[in-house]
């Protein structure tokens, strides 16, 4: 039986929803996207996963040392990939992560697979940028996506 754990926890951008499945961390969700009647339940990798982002929320912590298994096509799962090389405090834009996953004409579908990212903060599709520069969509909304980015710099 595949059993979720999940656990609520805070966060600067409001509350967060942890979930584990099979020993790996398959779900962040922002506060706006946990539903009412969800049953939290205590597992040492929830635990876990609350300490390192908590530590990366104080600015303690620069990279995650967590087992992911994030639901995908093989695609999303190249970008989200592609998205873990990002080094903490820096940016790329979509046309970036397509080239750098060898299909440079990918950047609206590298743009969806951020978009479908179900691990966001620890899979980092909040150092993805547009072209211009300017910060574009984020599945949190662009006031999460601009407080990650400035708790980076």
């Amino acid at each position: 039986m595949n059993i979720i754990y999940r656990k609520i926890i805070p966060s600067p951008m409001g509350k967060l929803m942890l979930e584990e499945q099979n020993g790996c961390l398959i779900r962040i969700a922002f506060e706006h996207d946990i539903p009412s009647d969800i049953v939290p339940n205590e597992t040492p990798l929830l635990n876990k996963t609350a300490d390192e982002l908590k530590e990366y929320f104080s600015g303690k912590r620069r990279e995650f040392d967590l087992p992911l298994a994030p639901v995908g096509t093989d695609f999303q799962k190249q970008v989200w990939a592609a998205l873990c090389q990002i080094p903490y405090g820096k940016t790329m834009t979509y046309g970036q992560i397509a080239a750098l996953i060898g299909n440079p004409k990918a950047s609206r579908a590298v743009g969806m697979a951020n978009h479908n990212n179900p691990i966001p903060i620890i899979i980092p599709c909040h150092r993805v940028i547009g072209a211009n520069g300017k910060l574009t969509g984020y599945a949190g909304g662009l006031g999460i996506k601009e407080t990650l980015l400035k708790l980076e710099k």
